[in-house]
């Protein structure tokens, strides 16, 4: 017997043995996956295994000219899809502009002055003293032009003196502080908040502070803190309170001279842009109100927005500088 029949034999002799094993362990599902086995077994028959039909395959395409062929290769596990992450797909962010607020305050007794102020635009926030017979009348008629408005609220100066009526003391106690702080806060329909007239005696007072946040905050209103003196503890006071609170960055006519108010404007600017944004108080005076029209006429590359939304950002700016 020649070599490669004596091979051919001892294979076929294997095939049965291990054929007969497969069928005394595993029976009937030995015998049904015979073909298969035959199928891989013998030469000629292709060795592929078929994917599961649960399972969607994707196959590469050949290119044009070539015959398809099966045994091409093939993807094992479902093509799904890959989005662009947010940050590329985006539109890149517009940069936000500072912003500006600016508040013309001692309204009420100049019916001239307050009449001008009244034809700024109508992002330039108004406060009106609570004590001149004509402020019920001229906040209301602010309001409706659009106006926000605030009460302009008398507390006691370093000097000890004061002339008007209702002012509020330190040494006060707290029902007296707050019967005369709702007395104020009447006068003036229509109040988004108060900022304080003179006081820098007493905003150096948490005690005394104390009532008039309590006040506030039951009413919704916010304490915008003219900063007549460095050592306010207003803003500290109203967010341990829960109130909105911000304080003044620049006087525009402490000097009243169109030269000065000029350059004041200049500063505001100037601070918005360094901090995103700048609050400024002023006056109804000839210098003032005419500079006022011609700037706020003209684009600074800053925004002018309404009171509170100024004091929200300095708020929230302040918040984050803290945090780091």
């Amino acid at each position: 017997m020649d070599p490669q029949s004596l091979i051919r034999r001892v294979c076929d002799a294997a095939f049965v043995v291990l054929l007969a094993g497969g069928v005394a362990t595993g029976g009937s599902a030995a015998l049904a996956g015979l073909p298969r086995f035959m199928e891989a077994a013998l030469p000629g028959m292709a060795a592929m295994a078929a994917p599961d039909p649960g399972v969607q395959v994707a196959r590469f395409s050949l290119a044009e000219g070539f015959a398809p062929s099966r045994y091409a290769p093939q993807v094992l596990y479902p093509v799904t899809a890959n989005p662009f992450p947010d940050w590329l797909t985006r539109p890149p962010a517009v940069p936000r502009r500072p912003v500006m607020a600016i508040v013309i305050d001692d309204l009420g007794e100049d019916l001239a002055g307050t009449d001008r102020a009244m034809m700024l635009p109508k992002d330039v926030a108004l406060s009106f003293l609570p004590y001149p017979e004509t402020t019920p009348f001229l906040a209301e008629a602010a309001a409706k032009r659009g106006h926000l408005i605030l009460a302009h609220v008398p507390m006691q100066p370093l000097s000890g003196s004061t002339h008007a009526p209702m002012t509020l003391h330190p040494d006060m106690t707290a029902d007296e502080i707050t019967r005369r702080l709702n007395w104020n806060l009447a006068r003036v329909p229509g109040i988004a908040g108060i900022n304080n007239h003179e006081g820098s005696r007493f905003t150096a007072h948490a005690a005394s502070l104390t009532p008039v946040m309590a006040a506030l905050k039951s009413r919704g209103l916010f304490f915008f803190d003219s900063r007549t003196s460095p050592g306010s503890r207003a803003e500290r006071v109203a967010g341990d309170m829960g109130v909105m609170s911000a304080g003044r960055d620049i006087f525009l006519d402490d000097m009243p001279g169109e030269a000065e108010v000029a350059a004041q404007l200049k500063a505001l600017v100037r601070e918005a842009k360094r901090t995103g944004a700048a609050i400024a108080i002023g006056h109804p005076r000839d210098a003032t109100l005419t500079l006022l029209k011609k700037f706020l006429s003209q684009d600074h590359g800053v925004t002018l927005v309404p009171l509170d939304e100024a004091m929200r950002q300095k708020t929230s700016r302040g918040l984050t500088l803290a945090a780091r």
